[in-house]
């Protein structure tokens, strides 16, 4: 029975070779899963999906295995660059795909509304006539009609926001709902939080790392991977720090908030707390070592 699954058929074929490469160097090394989790600090759910193509492994997860197996990493990081690359491109396309769904649901849904009677028929030949114009009495009563359900909306839409207690709930509740009550409508299963719902929260356990994480910068401290993760999703990025020592801290900084976080003993790698952001390019991370070396991403 072959040790390694067959790699999806839709996966990109740069990080396809990437993918196999990590399996190799997995293989030259004897190493199973769980050893591999347990020399790297990177976990054995997260090593299944980097070496399954689910999931592109972090540069930090990429260099560990590297020095785990005696490998020259500067080949494989370099490799991973390209993977991250084409990653990120899959990344895109499926944002647009996602949009367009969106919009096209959207566009139904307005259509069912209207009852049919809207402009979303755009497949009638170009030469066919346009049918002839209401009455203009009939077209006074299309008009209230359609006043009197925009009303029932603004309304209805009132009623839902200032809740069934006749409006007698605080000020404060009606006008701010709390961000992550807003945040969580319209996200994928499993995501908790969104923009500024998520700061100060963990990552993992908010559902925005896995499958919806870049590595947004990264810069090499000493014999630490300094990283920011940024989840497009959760509008959120955090700061990483990997091959890391006991006492290491780490932080990340967007618009002034701060959020730290600090190796445990034992651990090669830890991460901060999320900060909001609304891009990749907003979050800088700094380390800074037991040994006193500091050092922040360019």
């Amino acid at each position: 029975m072959a040790r390694w699954k067959a790699l999806p058929e839709e996966l990109d074929p740069q990080i396809g070779e990437f993918t196999r490469q990590l399996r190799q160097l997995v293989d030259q090394g004897g190493l199973s899963v769980a050893a591999l989790a347990d020399r790297t600090g990177y976990s054995r759910t997260s090593w299944e999906r980097y070496l399954n193509g689910r999931l592109l492994a972090p540069k930090g997860a990429v260099v560990a295995l590297a020095e785990v197996t005696g490998t020259n990493p500067v080949h494989v990081i370099t490799m991973w660059e390209l993977a991250e690359r084409a990653w990120s491109r899959a990344e895109m396309r499926h944002d647009r795909t996602m949009e367009q769904i969106r919009i096209t649901r959207a566009r139904a849904e307005l259509g069912d509304f209207g009852g049919g009677t809207g402009t979303t028929t755009v497949d009638a030949p170009p030469m066919t006539p346009p049918p002839a114009a209401p009455p203009a009495g009939k077209r006074r009563v299309l008009l209230f009609l359609a006043g009197a359900v925009a009303v029932l909306v603004v309304l209805g839409t009132v009623f839902l926001l200032t809740g069934r207690d006749g409006g007698k709930g605080t000020p404060e509740a009606a006008k701010s709902p709390s961000p992550s009550a807003t945040g969580a409508a319209g996200l994928p299963p499993g995501v908790k939080c969104v923009g500024i719902g998520c700061a100060g929260k963990d990552a993992e356990a908010m559902g925005c790392s896995g499958d919806l994480v870049t590595t947004a910068r990264t810069a090499t401290v000493g014999a630490a991977t300094l990283e920011v993760r940024y989840s497009r999703t959760c509008g959120a990025a955090w700061g990483r720090i990997t091959g890391a020592a006991p006492g290491d801290r780490v932080r990340v900084t967007a618009d002034g908030e701060t959020r730290r976080g600090e190796a445990v003993a034992g651990e090669t790698y830890t991460y901060t707390p999320m900060v909001a952001v609304g891009g990749a390019g907003e979050a800088e991370a700094c380390v800074t070592l037991a040994s006193g070396r500091t050092g922040c991403t360019k």
